[in-house]
């Protein structure tokens, strides 16, 4: 914060929940007012947008009451540290109503409502009531406390509005950046998806219809996983659990271990290195490869891992025809369960499908490979661009209360 400017606490310069009398003393119990529950209550949108109205007698019981130029913040965990916070305008009668969990700040003449709500959106303000919050867990929240004692830097009313147009400005040409770059990494995924489709409705010469069954190795029984895998082992047998896949393929490192004794009547799924580990249970139809280093490993009951016949099917065309609309739809017809969504392994053997022969296969893959990698490259890119536009929000956040605007 600039030197040259004096610092008060919120309490000096905020009222802070105002009561509710003054709604009652302006208006007649069956008179509407705004309702905005905690799900309307914005991230990263200034001025709170009300959609809803209610008679202020259904409401004045158990509602925090706020009005024109308030500004709300919510005060219970996750919201509070997701920056759920914004400026009450445009309301029914200028009152509005909302959820118990919102904090209400009434800035003085001496303060300006947008530099308070800009110093509120700090990171360092979510970070430092976060670690103040109190309470069960999962219902934590930010005492008034201390949001009475938080300081805040109050200089001149006009530089504070000097420095609110900024930021609002900036603020508006980093929203428009970000959502245009959000877009372009849709569209780069919507390309790349759009290509892959495109490639497995098609139905060529030479393509021929079959199961996953029919073109899976003499050796691949597209069976589950150990049921019961048991405590963690230190260099016991590794093995990968529908949690472990979180990308595109699975190596040894990270991997539970376990008593190799516990594999011993679970031969049909021991893995070579190299198969498709596609998860049956939970996330039906996600999909990953073995690495070579996890030949003699195993897999859980949520996987069934594939190979396919060398003279039928190769590996990378497999991969990308698992990915495919064409698969991973009748594996979603198939997927049954409430509590855990799964695919009984019966239509998991009976998914049909077209393929084309093995050089045609391989040039396949290589296009998709290619335009996966620039799919990659492009999504990357954007989001570097959008984190570097939230790094740029923070620094001018920081610039503004230091006095460097």
């Amino acid at each position: 914060m600039s030197s040259a400017w004096p610092t008060k606490t919120l309490s000096e310069v905020c009222e802070i929940k105002p009561p509710k009398s003054e709604a009652r003393q302006r208006l007649a119990s069956n008179d509407s007012v705004s309702f905005v529950p905690m799900e309307d209550l914005g991230i990263d949108q200034k001025q709170v947008v009300p959609t809803q109205t209610r008679l202020l007698a259904d409401v004045a019981g158990s509602y925090t009451y706020f009005a024109d130029g308030d500004v709300l913040l919510a005060k219970i965990t996750p919201c509070f540290e997701n920056g759920k916070l914004g400026i009450a305008a445009n309301l029914t009668n200028g009152v509005g109503f909302g959820s118990s969990e919102y904090m209400v700040l009434r800035p003085s003449p001496a303060l300006d409502k947008e530099w308070l709500y800009y110093y509120l959106s700090r990171e360092t303000f979510r970070t430092e009531g976060a670690a103040r919050m109190s309470g069960a867990v999962g219902h934590k929240r930010v005492a008034k406390e201390f949001i009475d004692a938080y300081p805040i830097p109050v200089p001149p009313l006009t530089e504070q509005q000097r420095i609110a147009g900024i930021l609002d400005e900036a603020f508006d040409g980093i929203a428009t950046a970000k959502a245009n770059a959000e877009k372009n990494l849709q569209n780069a995924r919507a390309l790349f998806e759009s290509h892959l489709q495109a490639v497995f409705t098609q139905r060529g010469d030479g393509w021929t219809e079959t199961t996953l069954e029919g073109v899976a190795h003499r050796e691949c029984t597209l069976s589950y996983g150990i049921v019961q895998p048991g405590e963690e082992v230190a260099d016991g047998l590794a093995i990968v659990r529908p949690t472990d896949m979180t990308s595109k393929v699975i190596y040894l490192d990270g991997l539970k271990r376990i008593d190799p004794k516990l594999a011993d009547s679970y031969k049909r799924t021991t893995l070579v290195g190299g198969e498709l580990l596609l998860c049956v249970r939970g996330s039906t139809g996600m999909l990953s490869m073995a690495a070579p280093e996890l030949v003699g490993g195993n897999v859980t009951r949520g996987i069934v891992p594939i190979r396919f016949d060398p003279a039928r099917m190769t590996r990378d065309f497999g991969f990308y025809l698992m990915n495919s609309a064409v698969v991973q739809e009748q594996i979603r017809e198939k997927t049954y369960g409430t509590a855990l969504m799964q695919i009984n392994i019966r239509d998991l053997r009976n998914i049909s499908f077209s393929f084309p022969p093995l050089k045609k296969q391989e040039a396949i893959a290589g296009a998709l490979h290619e335009l996966g990698e620039e799919t990659q490259r492009l999504e990357s890119l954007y989001q570097q661009k959008l984190a570097a536009l939230d790094e740029l929000k923070k620094s001018l956040l920081h610039q503004a209360f230091s006095g460097a605007l």
